[in-house]
């Protein structure tokens, strides 16, 4: 073991020990800029406000050098210790101050997290850094600071700007919110909206209760509400006017303006001073100076709680039929509003209260049978509504198509005129729903015309709830003319209809609806002719005849139209999963169809031997079509494979639903030369099938070796 010192080991720890020394050197002077920085900002903002004052700083706060901040050594000194051409641990740059007087510290790094120190700190050898701006070589900028030094905006770790002296907001942390009841004006709205009814509901009490109790006299009650009302409104257009005043004057306009409307249905329909047209003219007139107010100040809300207190509280002063008339003037004085301002609550206190309303009349008006008068004002009043409805609604969306509630303010209007029917005896009931339906379906079917599309413009949206709407109503038309028996007849007619008009216009709409008829109709028909009655010859008896074979061809028409019409329709893939499954749902309901069809023919003949005789028709009907689908099937091989395979799986299936209804029903039902011919016939069909699929894959087996060899 050597005892001697190695030299090269000693010079690397040396040189270590030269960094190390460095490095805590760097470490302490940026320590001392930090607290620097602090000094230097307390110094720019004294400067600043001087200035603003038009004072001057004294001599003696811009000293050589800042209070508590170590100045710079002189040339060729250095501290004990220091390494060689470095600066002193603890020395702070500093620059001159503006107008040569002292100096003052340089700008320290920013701390961890802010924007890295960029170069070009604005002296020689300097370090600039984010939320200063340097000018070249040090020229003084406007804000006071040494070497041009400007404070700016500063990044903090989220990346947004931060003034400076404001520390920036953690990252993934969100202001925090304000609950509603500290949100500000949310409790003035409350106690304001809370105002409006309180008074109302005095009024009301006014005008019914002090009349029913007998306290004052007629003229004082409608002269103290009248003289109330104005007194509210004249209050609110004050208060309007001053500033914070907003809430407070429309909620006081609002509740004059509504005591008023109550005060004209008091007049109107307890008192009788007035005769309704003229009263129902002074009630438009005082709704229509509600919400041309709203219009004037801008305001959705004071339009809202003139129509929405005017129609709430309308009920408990009268409930006369002119209670509708007067909810109706309420429903259309809005008209006009909507169609300049896009108000979508006003939408909905016009037309819920007034809908609500006559629902609730008709229903009683069916329970108690009232007199006929009555039930011809609800009617009417329930067509004033959908008309109503019907022109604003147009009228609306064709200035703004994106208006939703006013479509669904529409679709509302129409539900009174839809219910009113219930309450007339068959014939008549059946006479309005047709009526109804006409116009409405008429309305829906004017933009497919070109030559009307243009000039009626009904929008879409409007034309889709017309076309919802006339299809309950024609559905209601068409249980009124019909019995039990024959009402799939006229459902299947409807739906043949729509699936015609929806595979030439290429609609879904139209489509869904003529679907939705299809379903219908063929619940009503499997209910009248289930599988027990085709089963049973006694149930046949009884169930079947000339109506259901109608229907069952109906029926057949129907499926097929419905395949057609599907397959023209937008996203149907050609021999795709969808259309194979809507081919097997067609054809298991054609072959019921067929059955319910030939043994209603079989019973409507009268003969004896009719159920029997309709089974074997039946089992020889599913045979053909089933042969029919293979020959199809057959020919289309060479043409399109996705076909050809979607005809020979049906027609496979069918030949074996056939088999075993032969098998299992016919063996066991049938009897004589009727069961005979089934089997002779269905045989017979099976040979030719077989034989037609045999020729036609040898000819496909024979055809490829010929292609191969070419």
């Amino acid at each position: 073991m050597t005892t001697s010192i190695d030299p090269a080991l000693i010079s690397r720890l040396s040189g270590e020990f030269a960094a190390l020394g460095t490095q805590m050197g760097v470490l302490g002077r940026d320590l001392d800029l930090l607290r620097a920085q602090v000094v230097a900002d307390s110094v720019a903002a004294s400067a600043v406000s001087q200035e603003s004052t038009g004072g001057t700083a004294p001599q003696q706060s811009a000293s050589a050098d800042v209070a508590g901040a170590p100045a710079m050594p002189a040339a060729g000194v250095t501290a004990a210790g220091a390494v060689p051409g470095a600066p002193m641990a603890g020395a702070v740059p500093s620059a001159p101050v503006p107008g040569g007087v002292g100096r003052i510290p340089m700008p320290p790094a920013l701390p961890s997290g802010w924007a890295r120190p960029v170069p070009g700190y604005g002296a020689p050898g300097g370090v600039g850094m984010s939320g200063w701006a340097a000018g070249p070589g040090g020229v003084p900028g406007p804000s006071g600071m040494p070497g041009g030094f400007v404070p700016t905006m500063m990044r903090g770790p989220g990346g947004g700007a931060v003034p400076p002296g404001v520390p920036p907001r953690p990252p993934g942390r969100s202001a925090p919110k304000t609950p509603w009841w500290q949100q500000e004006g949310m409790i003035s709205r409350v106690l304001a909206v809370a105002g409006v009814g309180v008074t109302l509901i005095g009024v009301v009490m006014l005008l019914v209760l002090a009349a029913q109790a007998g306290f004052f006299g007629p003229v004082p009650r409608v002269v103290a509400g009248a003289v109330f009302s104005a007194a509210l409104v004249g209050a609110g257009v004050r208060v309007f006017g001053r500033a914070g005043g907003r809430v407070g004057g429309i909620s006081l306009a609002a509740t004059g303006i509504a005591g008023a409307y109550l005060d004209m249905v008091a007049v109107t329909a307890i008192y009788e001073w007035l005769h309704p047209v003229a009263g129902l003219a002074v009630a438009l007139g005082v709704a229509a100076g509600g919400v041309g107010l709203a219009m004037r100040w801008q305001s959705q809300p004071l339009a809202v709680l003139v129509v929405a207190g005017a129609a709430l509280l309308s009920p408990f002063v009268t409930s006369e039929l002119v209670l509708f008339a007067f909810l109706i003037v309420l429903q259309l004085t809005c008209v006009p509003v909507q169609l300049v301002r896009d108000w979508p609550f006003l939408h909905v206190v016009r037309t819920v209260p007034v809908t609500l309303a006559t629902l609730l009349a008709i229903a009683v008006a069916v329970a108690d049978d009232p007199a006929q008068g009555r039930v011809y004002w609800l009617l009417t009043a329930a067509l004033a509504i959908a008309a109503i409805g019907l022109v604003g609604g147009v009228l609306v969306v064709r200035r703004r198509p994106g208006d939703i509630v006013a479509v669904l303010s529409f679709a509302l209007s129409t539900v009174p005129l839809l219910v009113a029917p219930a309450m007339f005896e068959r014939n008549s009931a059946s006479l309005v729903a047709a009526v109804y339906a006409a116009v409405l379906l008429a309305v829906s079917a004017l933009p497919m015309v070109p030559k009307l599309r243009e000039r009626v413009q009904i929008p879409g949206s409007i034309a889709f709830v017309s076309a919802i709407a006339g299809s309950f109503a024609l559905l209601e038309a068409c249980v009124g003319v019909t019995r039990p028996q024959t009402l799939p007849i006229a459902l299947y007619l409807v739906a043949l209809c729509y699936l015609g008009l929806a595979g030439q216009r290429r609609s879904r709409i139209t489509a869904a609806i003529g679907a939705a008829f299809t379903l219908v109709g063929s619940v009503v028909y499997f209910t009248i002719v289930a599988p027990e009655a085709l089963a049973t010859q006694r149930l046949a008896h009884l169930r079947l005849g000339v109506a259901t074979a109608l229907g069952a061809v109906l029926a057949l028409a129907v499926f097929a139209v419905g395949v057609w019409c599907a397959r023209r329709l937008p996203g149907m893939a050609k021999g795709g999963t969808d259309e194979s499954t809507l081919f097997v749902v067609a054809s298991i309901a054609g072959l019921y169809a067929v059955t319910a069809a030939a043994v209603s023919i079989g019973i409507a003949t009268g003969s004896a031997d009719g159920f029997i005789i309709g089974h074997s028709a039946a089992t020889i009907l599913w045979m053909a079509a089933a042969t029919a689908a293979l020959f199809f099937g057959l020919r289309n091989l060479s043409r399109s494979a996705a076909v050809a395979k979607l005809a020979l799986g049906s027609g496979l299936l069918v030949t074996a639903a056939a088999l075993a209804k032969l098998f299992l029903f016919d063996l066991a039902t049938l009897d004589g030369l009727v069961r005979v011919a089934a089997f002779l016939v269905v045989g017979v069909l099976l040979l030719l099938a077989g034989t037609r699929y045999a020729r036609a894959f040898a000819e496909a087996g024979a055809t490829a070796p010929d292609s191969a060899e070419r």
